[in-house]
């Protein structure tokens, strides 16, 4: 397995259609299916006074396929803090290490930027998801948070894990 980052405009068909074969993923968070909009997103949004050419957007590949996406941007909540805002893996990858993988790999950076927690929110939808993080090291520090993703609108748990 290997990571790298990916681009916007040399990327995009790629990650378009990982999108598509994450659409189980997709559908729980928005209740349509992907498009061209998500990746854009992708690429695009980051939290809060957040830059988005700071924030990291990698790929993890396995025998040339791209099997799990992560966004990830530095300085939020707080300036010694970052927030990972999308880390998904394809369904063919679940299971099998991918996941832990690409995260240990996003702490790395996050602590190479002197960073000292990594946030994200969990989907209440999710709990297949909330178990990974938990199994991760992080910690739920604010429940029943709102989260409008597309036309969706639904709750989610705010996580964090120190970073050593």
């Amino acid at each position: 397995m290997h990571i790298r980052p990916l681009d916007p405009v040399s990327d995009r068909a790629l990650v378009d259609a990982f999108f598509v074969e994450a659409t189980d993923y997709i559908l729980m968070e928005r209740d349509e299916p992907p498009g061209p909009d998500v990746t854009e997103e992708f690429f695009t949004d980051t939290p809060p006074g957040c830059d988005p050419a700071a924030s990291l957007r990698l790929g993890l590949f396995k025998d040339g396929h791209l099997i799990a996406v992560g966004e990830t941007a530095f300085g939020y909540p707080e300036p010694r803090d970052a927030y990972l805002g999308l880390m998904i893996v394809s369904p063919r990858a679940r299971g099998t290490g991918a996941g832990s993988y690409l995260l240990r790999h996003i702490e790395a950076e996050a602590q190479a930027r002197q960073k000292k927690n990594l946030y994200l929110a969990v989907l209440d939808a999710n709990p297949r998801g909330q178990s990974f993080w938990q199994r991760e090291g992080f910690a739920v520090a604010a429940t029943d948070r709102p989260v409008t993703l597309g036309t969706k609108t639904q709750t989610a748990k705010r996580m964090v894990k120190a970073l050593s």
